[in-house]
């Protein structure tokens, strides 16, 4: 399983790497979110929460879907404009002005990604003038919750007014924790930036990917980059630009934007993680055990982002509900899922605190 970015007739000068205040906001939001994701930050994210208005730290739930399983493509909306060229903005209102120019189709698109499942390597249908996709999407919304349902419904109502609603609030988060973060994080970021450049024009997109991840490798013959993720897709760059853009926050997340008729960005983790508390001896073999099968390791991967309920891991994964939950009886069984009930939804989730224990390398794998 991996991403796959086409890159044939990709001129050199159509390569950048640029930090994005937009997506370093988005990876803080992220962070603050789901902490259990980002050890590293532990102080960070307690020290911010402890100091939140209560009136936007309501806020930010309302919407957490945008950045918790991962983050929506919403917080890099340079690569969604025509030309698929340009590059992020040098300051958060310069990025907030980009995301401006999305249409609301792109918008409501990329918003409802997670809750939709809507075509994401392809085109597809519009879910704005497609009454089922619609529907579809709202009763995908209602399993995550009423907070989630009332968002979603007023985005297919109004994006204009969800569209400002958001800029608001990622203005207020600005105001409220990110510029002092930003200030410390663009000077690093930026640093980095210059270094992947100098070696792009020295040593070519090889190299510099190499340096950038060791999960990024360029097969120069077939003119393709791999991303060794656990997932699929596939991306080209075709008469537009690739984008890399570095945060510091996002460890160990790499992400790759290669949604239809987008700039392909991988969006990568600088600076080195905090190492792993060891595994107890007498809960290995039980717990890697229970991961050592394909389909559990794919369900690993959607269950440490968020909670799913059995029909919609089932949908995803082509299976039928109760091969489903045989699975996931293992993997609770192992001790390595968490399970809440939500009115008629029961919604279970990795414990990547547990799963933490049994080393880096697998947590990093199934996050990256």
């Amino acid at each position: 399983m991996s991403v796959s970015i086409d890159v044939a007739g990709l001129r050199p000068e159509r390569v950048a790497v640029v930090p994005s205040p937009l997506a370093e906001l988005g990876m803080a939001l992220h962070a603050l979110s789901e902490p259990g994701h980002h050890p590293a930050l532990r102080g960070w994210v307690t020290g911010v929460s402890a100091g939140l208005d209560p009136h936007l730290a309501d806020r930010m739930c309302e919407a957490d879907f945008l950045w918790r399983t991962t983050f929506s493509d919403l917080f890099m909306p340079f690569a969604g404009l025509p030309g698929r060229s340009t590059l992020p903005g040098a300051t958060l209102a310069e990025d907030l002005d980009l995301l401006d120019k999305l249409t609301d189709e792109q918008f409501v698109d990329a918003a409802l990604e997670f809750t939709c499942a809507l075509p994401y390597c392809s085109h597809g249908p519009d879910v704005l003038a497609d009454a089922s996709l619609r529907r579809r999407a709202l009763e995908l919304a209602a399993a995550r919750g009423p907070r989630q349902l009332r968002f979603s419904e007023r985005l297919l109502d109004d994006p204009p007014r969800t569209r400002a609603w958001l800029r608001q609030f990622l203005q207020d988060c600005d105001e409220a924790f990110f510029a002092e973060v930003w200030s410390r994080l663009r000077h690093p970021l930026a640093a980095d930036a210059r270094h992947k450049t100098e070696l792009l024009r020295r040593k070519g997109l090889g190299e510099a990917l190499t340096a950038t991840s060791p999960a990024l490798s360029l097969d120069e013959a077939t003119a393709r980059i791999t991303v060794d993720k656990l997932g699929t897709g596939h991306s080209a760059t075709g008469d537009g630009g690739l984008l890399l853009v570095p945060t510091s926050l996002g460890w160990p997340h790499l992400s790759v934007l290669h949604r239809y008729a987008w700039q392909p960005v991988l969006h990568y983790p600088v600076g080195s993680p905090e190492p792993a508390a060891p595994t107890p001896v007498e809960q290995l073999a039980l717990r890697m055990t229970a991961l050592a099968h394909p389909v559990r390791m794919r369900l690993c991967r959607h269950l440490a982002r968020s909670a799913y309920t059995t029909s919609e891991l089932a949908q995803a994964h082509g299976m039928t509900a109760p091969e489903i939950s045989r699975h996931l009886g293992v993997l609770k069984k192992a001790g390595l899922l968490t399970t809440r009930r939500r009115g008629r939804y029961v919604l279970h989730q990795l414990d990547v605190t547990v799963v933490s224990r049994l080393g880096t390398d697998f947590l990093e794998g199934i996050l990256r």
